[in-house]
C-alpha cells in the first residue's frame, strides 16, 4: 500500500488525510500539539467547551457542507440570525445593513451612498480581477473617499497588519466583505452558521474516520525533517525516527520550512511568505457586552481591531457570555512579550469602553491563545507570488493558511485544500 505522510493535524491536514485513506493511500498524521484540531481545536473555558480560535459558517461554504455530508454529519448545521456593530466616536452603533448604513451619524449623505455602493458591488463581484494588483487602501478610497478610509477601515487595517497596513492586496478585503455579505436570510438579516458542538464535532468525526480506516495520529510528535532523495520525497523524520512515506503533504505555516526542508529548490519562495501572529483572548463573562456577534472598534483608545460575541451566535452555557478578542501583532510587537494577565486585562479595559457595565466583576474565566503565525499578508499580487503546492521534490506537497489566498483562513478552505492535495495524490 502506498503511504503518505501528512504533517499537521488541523482541519487540512485531517482533511487530506481523511480523503487519501478514501483513495487507497495508508495516511499517517505527525502532530506536534498533545491535540487534534489545530486552530479548530477546543479548550475549557470555565467549565465550558469552546474554540481556541472563533470559527463560523457562511452559506458559501460549500467545501465544509459537502465534508459534514461524507461523515454523516449533515444535520448538525445551525443557522442563526446575527448583527455586526462598530464602535466608533465613543458609542456603538448597528453596521452591516442599509438601515444602519442609513443611520449612521458618522457618515455623510454623499459617504453613506457611496459606501452603499461599494458594499453591493464587493457583494456581486464575480472575482477579483484587477483588485488582485490595487492596494486595499486605494480601492477602498476610490469607491468610498478618503475619510470613509480614515475613519472606518485604517485604524482596522493598522491594528491587523501594522507597518504592512498599506500594502494588503484589495483582493483579500473583497473576499471577507463577499463571504459575508452573500451569507444573509435577507437584504436586512445576516444569517451565520455554526457545527452543533462546535468545530471539535468535526474534528472528532475526521480523527474517527482516519483511525476506522486503519490510518494513524500521532500526537506530541512533531516533524524534525523532510527527507528526500533524488528528486523525491523519502518520508519524515520525527520522534527519532523516519516515517518512510513515497509523498508528504505539509499543512504546517510555511514560516517553518526552513527547519523542515532546508534543501527545498524553492526555500526563498516560502521565506517570502510574511505573517502577523495574534494573542487572542477568550472571555467567559457574566453579563453580554454587546448584542453583536461582530463588532469593529475605530476608536484610539483601544488597541484592538474588534471583537467576537461568540455567544451571540452559538449560545452558552448558563446564559454566560463569550467573547474573544484578537491582538494581531508581530511577535517582535512589545504587546507580544506581555504577560497573559497584561493582556487579558487591556482586553477588560476596551470592552468596558464599549459597554461600561462589563467590570472585573464580570470575568468569571479567561485564556489567551498565541500564535506566531496566524495571519498571512498578503500584498498586491501575491497570487503570483506563492509557489506551487506541487513542489520541485516529487511527492511533497506544501500549503498552508496562505494558499487559500484571496480567501481568508476558515474552515471550508481548509478542507478544499486538504481534499485537493488528496486528489493530486493519484
Amino acid at each position: 500500500m502506498r503511504r503518505v505522510v501528512i504533517l499537521g493535524a488541523g482541519a487540512m491536514g485531517l482533511a487530506a488525510a481523511h480523503h487519501a485513506l478514501g483513495r487507497g493511500w495508508h495516511a499517517t498524521v505527525l502532530e506536534a500539539a498533545a491535540e487534534p484540531g489545530g486552530m479548530a481545536a477546543h479548550f475549557d473555558l470555565g467549565g465550558m467547551s469552546v474554540e481556541r480560535y472563533y470559527h463560523f459558517v457562511c452559506k458559501s461554504d460549500r467545501d465544509t457542507f459537502a465534508l459534514l455530508g461524507e461523515l454523516g454529519l449533515g444535520d448538525r448545521m445551525r443557522w442563526v440570525a446575527t448583527s455586526m456593530g462598530n464602535f466608533i466616536g465613543g458609542r456603538l452603533h448597528p453596521w452591516g445593513d442599509p438601515a444602519s448604513l442609513l443611520r449612521a451619524p458618522f457618515l455623510s449623505p454623499v459617504e453613506k451612498l457611496r459606501y452603499g455602493l461599494f458594499a453591493f458591488a464587493a457583494t456581486r463581484r464575480a472575482g477579483p480581477g484587477r483588485l488582485e494588483h490595487l492596494r486595499a487602501r486605494d480601492w477602498i478610497t476610490a469607491w468610498c473617499g478618503p475619510r470613509v478610509w480614515d475613519r472606518l477601515w485604517a485604524p482596522l487595517f493598522d491594528l491587523k497588519f501594522h507597518e504592512l497596513a498599506d500594502d494588503i492586496s484589495a483582493a483579500w478585503i473583497w473576499t471577507r466583505l463577499k463571504r459575508l455579505g452573500t451569507s444573509r436570510r435577507s437584504l436586512m438579516q445576516e444569517e451565520l452558521g455554526f457545527i452543533e458542538g462546535g468545530s471539535e464535532t468535526l474534528v472528532r468525526a475526521l480523527v474517527r474516520s482516519v483511525e476506522s480506516r486503519g490510518g494513524e495520529l500521532r500526537l506530541s510528535c512533531p516533524a524534525t525533517r523532510i527527507v528526500a532523495e533524488g528528486g523525491a520525497v523519502r518520508g519524515v523524520r520525527a520522534g527519532g525516527e523516519l516515517v518512510a512515506a513515497e509523498a508528504v503533504i505539509s499543512t504546517v505555516p510555511t514560516p517553518l520550512l526552513e527547519r523542515l526542508a532546508p534543501d527545498l529548490p524553492n526555500l526563498a519562495a516560502y521565506a517570502a511568505i510574511r505573517n502577523i501572529g495574534v494573542a487572542c483572548v477568550a472571555l467567559r463573562l457574566a453579563r453580554r457586552v454587546s448584542p453583536h456577534f461582530w463588532v469593529n472598534v475605530s476608536d484610539p483608545r483601544i488597541a484592538f481591531p474588534g471583537f467576537v460575541e461568540f455567544s451571540n451566535l452559538r449560545a452558552a452555557a448558563g446564559g454566560d457570555a463569550v467573547v474573544y478578542v484578537p491582538f494581531y501583532m508581530p511577535a517582535s510587537h512589545p504587546r507580544w512579550a506581555a504577560s497573559d494577565a497584561a493582556i487579558r486585562d487591556e482586553a477588560m479595559a476596551g470592552l468596558a469602553l464599549v459597554n461600561p457595565a462589563v467590570t472585573q466583576d464580570a470575568l468569571r474565566a479567561s485564556h489567551v491563545g498565541r500564535l506566531r503565525h496566524a495571519q498571512p499578508v498578503c500584498p498586491p499580487g501575491f497570487a503570483a507570488l506563492l509557489p506551487p503546492v506541487q513542489t520541485p521534490i516529487a511527492g511533497l506537497q506544501i500549503a498552508d493558511t496562505a494558499f487559500y489566498y484571496p480567501e481568508d483562513r476558515g474552515i471550508s478552505e481548509s478542507v478544499r485544500l486538504g481534499r485537493q492535495m488528496a486528489e493530486r495524490l493519484g
